[in-house]
């Protein structure tokens, strides 16, 4: 571990021209090297030199030059650490390729979205206390209709050719395309919108207008592009435009895709399945799983806790079905199906128990809402007569049932030559990383809801640009992995990327002044800010 020495002036140029370094210095490796931390121009040699004794914590007389005194303190670290990341995997020029000031508005946006999670507006009024608009170009007060909603309208015009340009960095023909979906929650009164609309909330939140979110992500999770749905779309529904697009918009001829058993419907697969370059890795429903077990493809006995059994369908050779069993999720889904039946089985003898008869239309109301509140009607043989509940449990459903807890079915088309059984099961669980991506979006750090604009294409433009500081999170988080790696559990554990942000945010730059002379100087990395700083491959 590096440990630099007190920070000190070194006095540089010659003649008449000259300025001063403001620098500590550090041994590594054997050898002597120096971080810079700010410039001193301006000044004539001696006032340099008394600056540099007043560095050294000599004594300056009073009538030379007063003493240096802080005037001003804001964030850098944080800030200068995501930008200078995005930079270095390419996205201000995947953004444009030239640089102008909308393209370090967005920058800006985009870190500060990592930063500082909330409104525009809001991380615009934040000039007065981080160095992040100063960095990107940004001096004194900041328009939020400039530099904020202007440059999100630029952005989203060039959305399709910055997706491209990541996907031909991180996407290669023949690798595997993750999808998914995710639906984001409105407030407020959203007029003449094409993306607003009621639908199917995934975080339960009813009662609420809603966007659909589709979110692709290469083999490693790392987010590529994002598409903004209306409120009311079905998550099949999108997926033969999105292999399409991918195939099409991004360059990726052989296209290898997994989603998961709602977005590869049946009808989907039967669509899709043999389309040129494509080829695709789902699981199936209860359902399906049910309906193999009647044509006698496969039977209980073939699902193992400790092997992949792997099955070729007769009615079509080109798929294959990888037998799975998760002891786990068995145990979770006997003992959850056990509570459901016990608490069923009262409420039932409940209605059976009435002192009064009833009529077979009151008797069968009352059993609907239990058997659609408990979702254990597959399970109830009942009937109404002589105005008294009669029922029973189907006991050779409930153990037909139990032998196929923890049981699942991974499917593809993909040929054994290209790809495994092992290697078809571990793809499909990659869809896991989709998630994560998709939970960073909406959670944590990024935020994506509350949305405050109240236009269609602001709206998309607010997500894109999460999805971006989604992406530079990604290569973050891969970057620090040797810090989390080496961390500690439970109590002990100190790393998160939250407590990365926050040590980072520490590390300010301060203006200095001396006499009639400025100057800005960034505090000194400690020891684990440093470590973050090495890992990020960054040099402040």
């Amino acid at each position: 571990m590096k440990k630099e020495r007190p920070v000190h002036l070194e006095i540089q140029g010659h003649r008449k021209n000259f300025y001063g370094l403001i620098r500590s210095s550090y041994r590594h490796d054997g050898k002597v090297k120096h971080s810079t931390h700010g410039r001193i121009t301006g000044m004539s040699k001696s006032r340099l030199k008394l600056v540099q004794a007043a560095f050294r914590g000599d004594v300056v007389p009073k009538d030379s030059c007063e003493a240096v005194r802080s005037e001003e303190s804001k964030e850098y670290g944080a800030s200068c650490a995501v930008l200078a990341v995005a930079k270095d995997i390419g996205l201000d020029k995947a953004i444009y390729s030239r640089r102008e000031q909308w393209v370090d508005d967005i920058m800006a946006m985009v870190a500060g979205r990592i930063v500082y999670a909330g409104s525009k507006l809001a991380l615009s009024h934040q000039w007065k206390s981080t160095s992040l608009w100063e960095q990107c170009g940004v001096f004194g007060p900041v328009d939020v209709d400039v530099h904020c909603y202007d440059a999100m309208d630029r952005l989203l015009a060039r959305q399709k050719a910055i997706e491209k340009t990541m996907a031909a960095k991180h996407m290669k023909s023949g690798h595997l395309v993750l999808y998914d979906i995710t639906s984001s929650y409105f407030e407020g009164e959203y007029d003449d919108s094409d993306i607003v609309y009621f639908g199917y909330n995934r975080d339960g939140k009813r009662g609420h207008e809603q966007m659909v979110i589709g979110l692709v992500c290469n083999e490693e999770g790392c987010p590529i592009g994002v598409e903004v749905f209306p409120g009311n779309t079905q998550d099949a529904s999108t997926v033969p435009d999105k292999i399409r697009q991918i195939q099409e918009q991004y360059g990726v001829k052989e296209v290898l895709f997994v989603g998961d058993r709602g977005m590869i419907t049946q009808a989907n697969a039967e669509k899709l399945e043999g389309a040129d370059g494509l080829r695709m890795i789902s699981a199936l429903t209860h359902k399906q799983i049910v309906g193999l077990l009647e044509r006698k493809v496969i039977t209980p006995e073939l699902f193992d806790e400790h092997k992949i059994v792997e099955m070729i369908d007769p009615d079509k050779p080109s798929r294959r079905y990888e037998l799975c069993r998760n002891p786990l999720t068995a145990s979770r889904e006997t003992h959850t199906r056990k509570d459901l039946l016990e608490v069923t089985r009262k409420q039932l003898d409940k209605i059976a128990g009435a002192k009064k008869k009833s009529s077979a239309a009151k008797i069968g109301s009352r059993v609907g809402r239990v058997l659609q509140k408990y979702k254990m009607g597959k399970f109830v043989k009942w009937e109404a007569k002589d105005g008294r509940l009669l029922w029973h449990f189907n006991e050779d459903k409930i153990a037909a049932e139990l032998l196929l807890d923890g049981c699942y079915v991974i499917w593809t088309d993909i040929n054994t030559e290209q790809m495994n059984a092992p290697k078809v099961v571990e793809s499909y669980k990659k869809l896991q990383q989709v998630e994560m991506a998709i939970r960073n979006l909406k959670t944590v750090l990024l935020e994506v809801r509350p949305v405050f604009h109240k236009t269609d294409d602001r709206i998309r433009a607010h997500v894109f640009l999460c999805m971006l500081a989604d992406h530079i999170q990604w290569h973050m988080k891969k970057r620090l992995q040797p810090l989390f790696d080496e961390d500690g559990v439970g109590k002990n554990r100190e790393w998160t990327f939250v407590n990365v942000i926050e040590r980072l945010k520490a590390i300010r730059r301060e203006k200095r002044v001396l006499a009639d002379t400025s100057f800005f100087q960034t505090t000194i990395p400690t020891d684990d800010q440093q470590r973050i700083l090495d890992l990020l491959k960054i040099k402040l």
